[in-house]
């Protein structure tokens, strides 16, 4: 078996495009970064004091709190075949350690893709029950059809606002800045589209600037934009794929805030 943490020679890209507007969920392609500046509509640049949420440091850290390793696995009481419960087990581990191989974390995917559970409780569990919502860390990513896949090397962490349809994807990269999108969603069954509306980039020491996509008509986002598939959410980890075919999976973590 390869080694769990051997990265595939198209990672820096997909890495890239994790939080770009205008791919289609774009961290699970393996295509080129889209530049900002290639963006059509005019932008509006404005500093920002990092308004709600966005006053978060460039870590995440697991949300142990949610962490128990000896509760049933259930989702919203839905009971679980053996299968399917083994392989919730086993990326969880992943999650905590980063040491399960690929292809042990591919062959749970993939059996929980197949599950088909049931999807009604999931917006509620991905996003909370109100503002500002619930923040989860990216931990691997796999190519269309599983063939393939890699723990995430970046700290990614999205930020899923059921009460308020808000969704926020950011890259945090330490002391070098960060850059984040936010926008609206649209739920429907186990489905979750979105449009983003602004990005928010912070470099250095410096002010962020916001620069705004156009995006504040009333559109609701539909199958031509961004979405995911929504296969498996409990209070520790979610599973989708993405419109492009990728399967990934994210576990529940906390932004360390800033004094």
């Amino acid at each position: 078996m390869g080694s769990s943490t051997t990265a595939p020679s198209n990672l820096l890209s997909t890495s890239s495009i994790f939080v770009t507007s205008n791919s289609t969920y774009a961290f699970l392609r393996s295509s080129k970064l889209p530049c900002i500046t290639r963006i059509s509509l005019p932008l509006k640049i404005t500093p920002t004091n990092l308004p709600r949420f966005q006053r978060a440091k460039t870590r995440a850290a697991i949300d142990e709190d949610n962490q128990s390793a000896t509760a049933p696995i259930s989702v919203q009481d839905q009971p679980l075949s053996k299968e399917v419960e083994e392989s919730v087990k086993v990326l969880k581990n992943a999650a905590k350690t980063k040491r399960v191989p690929q292809e042990e974390v591919l062959s749970a995917l993939s059996v929980i893709e197949k599950a088909k559970l049931d999807p009604s409780g999931f917006l509620n569990t991905l996003g909370g029950s109100k503002s500002p919502g619930r923040t989860w860390m990216l931990i691997f990513t796999a190519q269309k059809q599983l063939k393939g896949g890699s723990y995430f090397p970046l700290t990614a962490v999205q930020r899923f606002d059921a009460a308020g349809k808000r969704i926020e994807n950011g890259v945090y990269l330490g002391p070098i800045g960060w850059l984040t999108f936010e926008g609206r969603f649209l739920w429907k069954n186990r489905m979750l589209a979105f449009i983003f509306e602004c990005i928010r980039i912070k470099v250095g020491p410096f002010n962020p600037l916001e620069i705004s996509l156009g995006q504040k008509d009333d559109r609701e986002p539909g199958t031509k934009d961004p979405f995911f598939i929504w296969f498996y959410i409990d209070e520790e980890i979610a599973v989708a794929r993405g419109r492009s075919g990728g399967t990934a999976f994210w576990c529940r973590c906390r932004h360390v805030m800033s004094p």
